[in-house]
């Protein structure tokens, strides 16, 4: 607990909270930060609770603490300092801890006021902290909401839609490798007469995938998910139903479908000619290659995606991350190129725009070094 204390008569401290004085402050984030690391769950939720006592919101709490403190947890994974298991157990703690906040008997949400709100992952999204946040955050705001957590398959989220009859629906993606999918999503929630809000890191820190989704109105976090509802968009009248390439014209060249039928034999091309161009690969014992195998399908996968949304930022940015990722990992990053060049080399006879797009991560990996 961090409470600033000042003399009221100049002799004599006082006991109450400096308005002024930051709760939530470096000490608090290394606190919870500490405790999440150990798996700490009654620490953390101690953290939690005393900075609530100590003056802050639970809306600050949730968005100024946690929050950062999560993508701290991703940040601390890839640069190899904290394992696999570590990251699950702080990820599982932090969300124990937010519904302990949630559902004490001192800092329950206001009754709802204005109107339900569904909260959704789009199918095959597994991270839902973020949409979590969104979802508290609204209830602090006075709205109904139906948090239906990760991994949402569409169909059932449109049954979902027409059971409960919300005024709007909030989609979460993070993975730009679902930008496809999610694209169905709003555009089948649209067709069910919903207005679709998307926020989370794939559709971009503008927003410009969502936009370029179709989708009703997109949020950087949850405070402006908040905002943008509380504007006027629940209730709104969505979209009504639409082909895909209406929304991006660059479908007809039908790279995207070519690639993606593709996507199998490329991975198995990418991992026999890369024993040749990436000697080391040849000791590899069997987990190494299946770790392999799995990089190689999430950069055919990012492929996809940049080709589907048109923006080679989004496959470079992923390339150039994954270079940073494998080198925190001892892993040279080297093997990125040859993996590259031998995609190029499997690519459809028709397929100008993914050249172009392996073409910008190869030249971003040559000018980081």
């Amino acid at each position: 607990m961090t409470t600033s204390h000042r003399p009221e008569t100049g002799t004599e401290p006082s006991t109450e909270p400096d308005p002024a004085a930051p709760v939530v402050t470096e000490e608090v984030h290394e606190r919870l930060w500490a405790a999440l690391r150990d798996g700490d769950e009654y620490t953390a939720s101690g953290v939690v609770m005393d900075a609530v006592e100590a003056g802050a919101s639970v809306e600050e709490v949730l968005l100024d603490l946690i929050a950062p403190v999560q993508a701290r947890i991703g940040a601390e994974w890839a640069a190899n300092r904290i394992t696999v298991a570590q990251e699950h157990s702080a990820t599982a703690v932090n969300e124990r801890v937010m519904a302990a906040l949630a559902h004490h008997p001192g800092h329950r949400p206001p009754p709802p006021r204005l109107g339900r709100i569904t909260v959704a992952c789009v199918d095959g999204e597994w991270h839902a902290l973020p949409a979590r946040l969104v979802s508290e955050v609204l209830r602090r705001r006075g709205w109904e909401v139906g948090f239906l957590g990760a991994h949402v398959p569409t169909p059932h989220l449109v049954a979902e839609l027409h059971a409960t009859a919300p005024r709007a629906v909030a989609l979460s993606c993070s993975m730009p490798r679902h930008l496809p999918v999610a694209h169905r999503v709003i555009a089948a929630c649209q067709a069910a007469g919903f207005p679709v809000l998307a926020g989370g890191r794939a559709f971009g820190p503008d927003g410009r995938h969502a936009r370029a989704l179709g989708a009703d109105g997109w949020a950087p976090n949850a405070r402006g998910a908040a905002e943008v509802l509380a504007s006027g968009l629940a209730g709104s009248l969505p979209r009504p139903a639409h082909l895909p390439v209406e929304d991006l014209p660059h479908l007809a060249d039908h790279e995207y479908t070519a690639v993606t039928r593709a996507r199998q034999r490329l991975v198995r091309e990418v991992l026999a000619g890369l024993e040749e161009r990436f000697p080391p690969m040849r000791s590899y014992t069997d987990e190494q290659r299946d770790r392999t195998a799995e990089d190689v399908a999430h950069v055919v996968d990012h492929l996809v995606a940049a080709l589907y949304v048109d923006d080679d930022a989004l496959f470079t940015g992923f390339i150039t991350w994954t270079a940073e990722v494998l080198t925190a990992r001892g892993v040279p990053a080297a093997s990125l190129d040859p993996t590259l060049g031998l995609l190029t080399a499997g690519l459809p006879a028709a397929a100008p725009r993914a050249r172009r797009v392996l073409a910008a991560g190869r030249a971003e990996l040559a000018a980081a070094g």
